[in-house]
């Protein structure tokens, strides 16, 4: 298979370039390059979007093109300039605007309305209606293709944090003896999917022509099997303080992301269904997913001596907080 990765040099879009030429299949990888370089074995191309595309790209005929840019001017360039027999697009589940529904699929679920740029004052919103937009543009095509809807990716190479957090400071937390820090939400969902999974699926897809609209998301679990299986990883048996919102509150502790929060943890009721979008349809189409536990392993592993950008509290601002609230808890202050 010719196969023509529009990026292919970082992440989700790196995994997919290198399985593809691993698994024996040409591929080219046309991007500006500057978030990293393709894969060895892969041809790159140089290509900034805002441009008319090179003659290199022009001139060949693909048999796929897997695309996961978040522009519609981008994507109108490549379907206009681009010839291919069939299209994959990576949009993402931001395309919903409602998101409060545990189990949504993509038949259920209301959506953006599209927006074709966003004036460069980026939003969570405005990503999601211009994905929105991307996906019209892909449906226009003549040729086949598939909407591929993921969820939180994670894994190595995940340049958000938001994971990679939990794996950290579980195994920070057997070094220094204390206790992990994890909001008191047990039982709530936590769904995510490591970006290496749905980058052998992508590729599945574009083989057999496959058609159709998907949520790109694993299976659902609890916070505390979620919790469990973070240190399954680490073959030890958790030691966790369940804190509940209100203490996190006091504590100056927020949710999902950022500094001093707690990743993963969505106490918002109008986003309770964003960690538990039905995995069924997805699975049944192809998508096979490895245990938590290894993608938690694989992450620690390479993490370690790595420099990326972090999200979350640093293990000792948790330590702090895990000490204000024991204070709290005996009736003294810190």
């Amino acid at each position: 298979m010719k196969l023509l990765v529009l990026g292919g040099t970082m992440f989700l879009s790196q995994y997919v370039a290198q399985f593809a030429s691993d698994a024996g299949h040409r591929v080219t990888c046309a991007a500006r390059g500057e978030s990293g370089v393709a894969p060895q074995g892969c041809e790159f191309i140089y290509w900034d979007r805002n441009e008319p595309a090179p003659v290199e790209l022009t001139a060949e005929q693909f048999d796929s093109v897997i695309d996961v840019s978040r522009t519609p001017a981008h994507v109108r360039r490549a379907t206009q300039e681009l010839r291919a027999d069939h299209w994959v697009f990576v949009s993402t589940i931001s395309v919903y605007a409602d998101l409060s529904h545990p189990g949504g699929t993509p038949a259920d679920t209301k959506l953006f309305e599209p927006l074709e740029s966003d004036g460069g004052q980026s939003t969570a919103e405005s990503y999601g209606a211009m994905k929105i937009a991307c996906e019209q543009l892909i449906g226009e095509l003549h040729a086949p293709a598939a909407i591929i809807r993921p969820g939180l990716l994670v894994g190595p190479e995940d340049p958000t944090g938001r994971f990679s957090y939990w794996p950290e400071h579980a195994a920070r937390s057997l070094a220094d003896g204390l206790e992990l820090l994890v909001p008191l939400a047990a039982e709530d969902p936590v769904q995510v999917l490591d970006a290496r999974d749905l980058a052998t699926w992508l590729i599945e897809l574009a083989e057999n022509k496959s058609t159709g609209t998907f949520d790109a998301v694993g299976p659902a679990t609890s916070r505390r099997e979620f919790i469990a299986q973070i240190f399954e990883a680490l073959e030890v048996e958790p030691r966790v303080h369940w804190a509940d919102a209100a203490s996190l509150h006091e504590q100056g502790v927020v949710p999902w992301s950022g500094e001093r929060s707690l990743p993963l943890w969505l106490p918002d009721p109008a986003v309770a269904g964003m960690l538990d979008r039905d995995h069924r349809p997805a699975r049944q189409a192809g998508l096979r997913t490895r245990p938590l536990a290894r993608t938690s392993l694989d992450t620690l592993q390479w993490l370690n001596g790595t420099d990326r950008a972090r999200t979350g509290l640093s293990r000792e601002e948790e330590v702090g907080v895990l000490e204000n609230l024991a204070a709290a808890a005996r009736g003294t202050s810190r």
